[in-house]
């Protein structure tokens, strides 16, 4: 398992796993931009509880009593999602949820570490941010983190190392201190650093020997659909390109649109349904649909991520290689408690183009790799040859 400071746990473990890693909700941009519907809409049958506006209507019930009566509205909130039966339904704190928007604007608070636990338990600092607080302590990829403000982190699943790295018990803001224990070889040393605002790294873009151009996108961030078209305009004419899609577990729908624009022209990118209508979305004219292309994924790529994939499969576009992706196509759209939480609830599903849904079934490769995947893919990818 790996992570870095920005992909936090929530604090509370009964939350739903929709956004466990701060980009999981597949409509929150919709429901930001309205072109999803109504989110405040009413059920027309009241009676009918089984409905997602009812449920929803359950919830937030549920949240006024509780502050009518002097009692938490979120813990109220929480408990009539867990009843609800709803698997991606989870309520957040304000300032949790205001995280989970500037997250998706492409910023957090962090020191500006990834990192993943290793099999005997240790985590190793698999990356350090350029320009952070980690570079400027000269931490350095490699190194071991033994402990966190005092915290031994050994054996700790990543997801709780992120948490303490971002102060999340203390809504630790940017400028405080946190102090880490590290390891490099024989030597061991503390570090005392400053927590900083920091920009998302959501898209890199590297060269593999023969001249394929790897496109890796961490997260559907704000910008990262022009990014990938700009990435894909200025790979070299009918060079090759992996589109590296591994952990990534979604974001913003409307940028997973664009970057299927980069290489579709036109056409149906997913159906959806909010409250029993029936909707979709499509891709802009004019991508690039000649280059060689394969889409790499496995089992920590999700929602928005997942939607992409499943267009790009289905339109012959791509070859998909990896291992299964996780299954999240299930839509949840935000409500606004009376405390100011949020409560994101289940309100629909989306398909792909030829139909096949994706929730809890997730998209199978078209070529199924565990090992050396990256390595296959580029394989795969000079067997397609010069579309010239």
């Amino acid at each position: 398992m790996s992570g870095r400071d920005l992909f936090c746990q929530p604090r509370r473990a009964g939350r739903g796993a929709a956004l466990t890693l701060l980009f999981a909700s597949v409509l929150v941009a919709g429901a930001a931009t309205g072109s999803f519907g109504d989110p405040d809409r009413k059920s027309p049958s009241p009676s009918a509880r089984s409905t997602p506006a009812a449920h929803r209507e359950t919830v937030t019930d549920a949240a006024a009593e509780a502050m009518a009566d002097g009692k938490s509205p979120m813990e109220a909130a929480e408990r009539a999602v867990s009843r609800s039966g709803d698997r991606w339904g989870a309520v957040y704190s304000q300032g949790e949820y205001e995280e989970f928007e500037e997250a998706l604007d492409g910023q957090y608070t962090g020191v500006g570490l990834w990192a993943r636990r290793e099999r005997d338990g240790r985590i190793e600092v698999t990356r350090v941010q350029s320009g952070s607080p980690a570079a400027a302590a000269g931490i350095r990829t490699g190194d071991r983190l033994r402990s966190v403000d005092g915290e031994k982190v050994d054996g700790r699943p990543v997801t709780e190392v992120v948490s303490l790295l971002r102060g999340d018990a203390d809504d630790a803001a940017a400028g405080t201190e946190v102090s880490l224990g590290l390891e490099r070889g024989t030597r061991a040393w503390s570090e005392t650093v400053r927590r900083a605002r920091l920009s998302t790294d959501s898209l890199t873009v590297r060269k593999l020997p023969g001249g394929v151009t790897v496109i890796k996108v961490a997260a559907f961030t704000k910008g990262v659909g022009d990014a990938v078209r700009t990435a894909v305009e200025q790979t070299p004419e009918h060079a090759g390109i992996v589109l590296d899609l591994r952990g990534n577990s979604g974001g913003l729908v409307t940028e997973a649109v664009t970057a299927a624009s980069a290489f579709l022209d036109g056409g149906l990118v997913a159906t959806y349904d909010v409250n029993g209508a029936q909707r979709s979305l499509h891709a802009d004219p004019g991508g690039d649909t000649t280059r060689p292309l394969v889409a790499l994924v496995d089992g920590g790529t999700m929602s928005a991520a997942e939607l992409l994939t499943g267009a790009l499969q289905d339109r012959g576009r791509a070859v998909v290689v990896g291992s299964r992706t996780f299954g999240k196509g299930s839509i949840q759209m935000p409500s606004r408690l009376p405390d100011g939480s949020v409560a994101e609830l289940t309100v629909g599903h989306y398909r792909t183009p030829a139909g096949h849904t994706v929730d809890g079934r997730g998209i199978t490769p078209d070529l199924e790799v565990d090992a050396e995947a990256l390595e296959r893919a580029a394989t795969v990818l000079s067997g397609l040859g010069d579309p010239s």
